[in-house]
Parts: C-alpha cells; sequence; structure tokens
C-alpha cells in the first residue's frame, strides 16, 4: 500500500502567518492521521486523496472555530462524516455500473444490497451515538486505537475516555437490541 506522505506533497511549514500558516500546521500535523481513518472508516482506495482533500476543505473553511489543541478531533468528525459520503458515493456508482453491465464479475446483487445494508445499519447506529461518545467510539472500535491513544489524540483525560466508550457500547448494544426484537416480532 502506498503511505500517504508519498501520494500528496506535504506543504512547507512555516513559510506563512496567520491562518495560512495554522492549516499548514494542521495539515502537516495530522495528514497521515486523516488520511489512515478515512481509509479504516471505509473510504475505497481510489477515492481516499479526494476524501483527504475534502477534511482538509473542510477544516480551512472552518478554521475559525477549530479550537487549539482540539484540531485532531475535528478533523476526525469531518473524516467521519466525508468517508460515509465517499461510501454512499461508491455505492452509487457500483449500483450504476451493474445496472450497465450486467457480466460484471462483481459479487452477486444480494451480497451487494446485504453489504450496503449493514454498512447502512452501522452508520446509522453510529450516527444516533451522542456526539461525545461517538468519536471515542469509533477510534476504538472501527479504528482499532487504544484508550491511551484516543485520550491523546483527543485531549481527554484516560478516565473520560473509559466512561464515554462504556456508554457508547451501551448505548450502541441497546439499538441492536431494539432492532433485533422489531426483526424477531417482525420476521
Amino acid at each position: 500500500m502506498v503511505s500517504p506522505s508519498s501520494r500528496l506533497p506535504l506543504p512547507a511549514v512555516g513559510m506563512r502567518e496567520g491562518p495560512s500558516a495554522r492549516l499548514e500546521a494542521i495539515f502537516h500535523d495530522h495528514f497521515a492521521f486523516v488520511w489512515r481513518s478515512l481509509r479504516r472508516l471505509g473510504v475505497p482506495p481510489e477515492a481516499l486523496d479526494d476524501a483527504a482533500q475534502e477534511v482538509f476543505v473542510v477544516a480551512s473553511r472552518r478554521l475559525d472555530v477549530i479550537e487549539v489543541g482540539k484540531e485532531k478531533a475535528f478533523l476526525f468528525g469531518t473524516a467521519v462524516r466525508v468517508a460515509s459520503d465517499a461510501r454512499r458515493s461508491q455505492t452509487r456508482r457500483r449500483r450504476a455500473d451493474l445496472e450497465e453491465d450486467s457480466t460484471d464479475p462483481s459479487p452477486a446483487p444480494d451480497a451487494l444490497v446485504d453489504h450496503k445494508r449493514a454498512r447502512e445499519l452501522l452508520d446509522t447506529l453510529v450516527a444516533e451515538l451522542p456526539d461525545d461518545t461517538r468519536p471515542v467510539f469509533v477510534l476504538f472500535e472501527l479504528e482499532g486505537m487504544t484508550m491511551a491513544e484516543i485520550a491523546g489524540a483527543l485531549e481527554l483525560a484516560p478516565g473520560t475516555v473509559a466512561s464515554r466508550l462504556r456508554r457508547a457500547r451501551e448505548t450502541f448494544a441497546a439499538a441492536v437490541a431494539r432492532l433485533e426484537a422489531r426483526r424477531h416480532r417482525h420476521g
């Protein structure tokens, strides 16, 4: 796999002052994290560069509201939304390709539909998590980061990370249980 740093050149940090310098520093310090996060959040390899660029475009527009020291958390939250959009877009493209070429050796339409439903269900369940617990849940459960890494990335106390992860898991498990109960009643 090609590393993110070999795909896009990093700008020289410190060449400008003010907002441009801050954006350059954020890009330089967090590009690899954003790229990895997008990959782990399910962005197709061919869309990673565009998705990473979109995260930093959003950051450039919202630079005035990104708290100093909270850049990584902001970028990750943005990456979650960009990844979701990229996955939906990829699914639409695949569906269009399937309609155009029925001899395509891709997975069977039923498998694609099942996969799409599973992703949409996961996206829905994760989106329903409270805003304060969602990043911790995604970083731990989907990204595979340790609680110590999450505490550092989001600048939270380790106890806060643990309690938010516990609450997120409880909320997620309750939502899954409700879905299971609904399926058993209707299925």
